[in-house]
């Protein structure tokens, strides 16, 4: 038996995984509180982490209807980018900064001019800087609140916090390690030089966590904690991830040919890579994978977090915000929606703001909005799959995860704009049911058993949810795309 956790921005989740069974036996979440403040502050306590774990651990273990002590390696999926700086008693000297954190935007824009602009960061990191990413957190932690960064003693990850908090190690992995903007994702390590430019007083191999494998154990849990959770004393904790390397494991999306696509919070288009990439966008993050390879990976801000403003801004539940997404017409009727409610990342707009365009008295009505805020999501997607050029081009198949994928009709809007057939694993939340891979590979690889074989074998896609695209919708919706770049042209001068 192994436990899947994905610590998310909304909740986090825990699977227990019967690898022999090949299936999930049970599951449960805890939520979190999100701190929200002006200028696009986005924050929370990684103390509710912590509890939430805690939580939906012993809840999913007793559903499954286990004991606990078969449990043999847990797997830890943690929302990416968010800055956890510990003190020397390993308590936050600071709540955690969000990956949707938009604060930090003057900061990230001095750190890419210092680095020598977009080809500076190229040349040092394989990626550009963006504000989101944990080093412009740094550098605004050190410029504002000068005492608590005088007190790190380490920086650590979401998902390392966590794994920190079940071993006691300060460790990391380089997918997640990718999205910190101080980590050479094409060497595969620390760049102790770009470090010194955002946080000079801090000394790298104290502040860093040491840098693992994906297959190599954090370690194992703290024996005081296993007799807590009711745990054999041996159970190994494995590398981890950031979510979207752990959801792209839980779709099975460990070879080249197939996109993965995450309709959650936030948006996420990857494919898998054997080999870095060199992108043509400064949007593409050349992120490295949690299982070797790379990860080349584009992300929105704007996605069900956009979508549930204005569901609850009708006062609707998710069954009739459906209805009236299905009711409307392919463009909503003339009206269009930027879904900036977050600012956004892809397009590069961190001070952004949502706009809905082209209202009358006609086609304002709640069925209209409700279909122009998805398709704006929708779009905000197809714009990224579009930046990863020849790596999605290719793709046979696009496998949808993430809440918004439970949507029949989201499904097929996809399927629709971006001319792909699209599918969702039998596991929507798929970085959960990744750590859990994750961790059975970790637990069984001297055994000879391979990811690829684990994935195989547990990742089974769900049927009836394939979508194929319907040749006249697709058409309808080029005319509907290329009225969402004109927007985007006319109001961010975006091209």
């Amino acid at each position: 038996m192994y436990i899947g956790v994905d610590c998310g921005t909304q909740s986090t989740k825990v699977v227990v995984l019967d690898v022999e069974g090949e299936r999930i036996l049970g599951e449960a979440s805890r939520p979190h509180r999100l701190i929200e403040g002006e200028n696009g502050r986005r924050e929370q306590r990684p103390g509710e982490w912590v509890e939430a774990l805690r939580g939906a651990l012993n809840e999913a273990v007793a559903r499954a209807g286990i004991d606990s002590r078969a449990i043999r390696a847990i797997g830890v999926s943690g929302q990416q980018h968010g800055m956890v700086a510990l003190d020397a008693r390993g308590e936050p000297v600071h709540p955690a900064k969000l990956w949707c954190d938009t604060e930090t935007a003057a900061q990230n824009a001095e750190l890419v001019a210092r680095l020598g602009g977009e080809a500076g960061c190229l040349d040092k990191l394989g990626l550009v800087l963006q504000t989101g990413y944990t080093a412009s957190k740094l550098a605004w932690l050190r410029d504002t609140r000068p005492d608590a960064y005088h007190r790190i003693d380490s920086l650590l990850l979401p998902h390392d916090y966590l794994n920190f908090w079940l071993t006691g190690e300060r460790v990391t992995e380089a997918g997640d390690a990718s999205g910190t903007g101080y980590f050479d994702t094409r060497s595969r390590r620390w760049r102790e030089d770009v470090f010194a430019e955002i946080a000079p007083e801090l000394d790298p191999p104290r502040v860093l966590p040491r840098l693992i494998e994906a297959h190599e154990p954090a370690g194992k849990v703290r024996p005081e904690l296993a007799r807590e959770l009711g745990l054999a004393n041996d159970v190994l904790v494995s590398s981890g991830g950031g979510d979207n390397m752990l959801g792209a494991i839980g779709t099975g999306n460990i070879r080249p040919g197939l996109v993965t696509l995450s309709l959650g919070t936030s948006g996420t288009v990857c494919a898998h890579s054997p080999e870095p990439v060199v992108p043509d966008s400064a949007m593409v993050a050349n992120f490295c994978s949690s299982n070797g390879g790379w990860l080349p990976l584009v992300c929105t801000m704007n996605v069900t977090s956009a979508t549930t403003r204005v569901r609850e801004l009708f006062g609707l539940d998710l069954a009739s915000f459906g209805e009236r997404l299905a009711s409307a017409p392919i463009g909503a009727e003339g009206v269009t929606v930027l879904p900036f409610f977050n600012g956004e990342r892809v397009p590069m707009l961190p001070e952004a703001t949502g706009s809905f365009l082209g209202l009358t008295s006609v086609n304002t009505t709640q069925a209209n909005l409700c279909r122009a805020v998805v398709e704006g999501a929708t779009f905000g997607m197809r714009y990224g799959l579009e930046l990863l050029g020849g790596l999605a081009e290719g793709a046979s198949q696009i496998r949808l995860i993430g809440g918004g994928a439970k949507s029949p009709v989201w499904r097929q809007m996809v399927a629709d704009i971006t001319g792909t057939q699209v599918i969702c694993p039998e596991i929507t939340d798929a970085a959960a049911l990744g750590a859990a891979l994750q961790a059975a590979w970790c637990h069984q690889r001297e055994q000879g058993v391979t990811l690829e074989q684990l994935c195989t074998r547990l990742v089974h896609l769900d049927e009836r949810s394939l979508a194929d695209p319907d040749p006249a919708s697709v058409a309808a919706y080029q005319g509907v795309y290329a009225r969402y770049r004109e927007a985007l042209a006319e109001r961010h001068a975006v091209a």
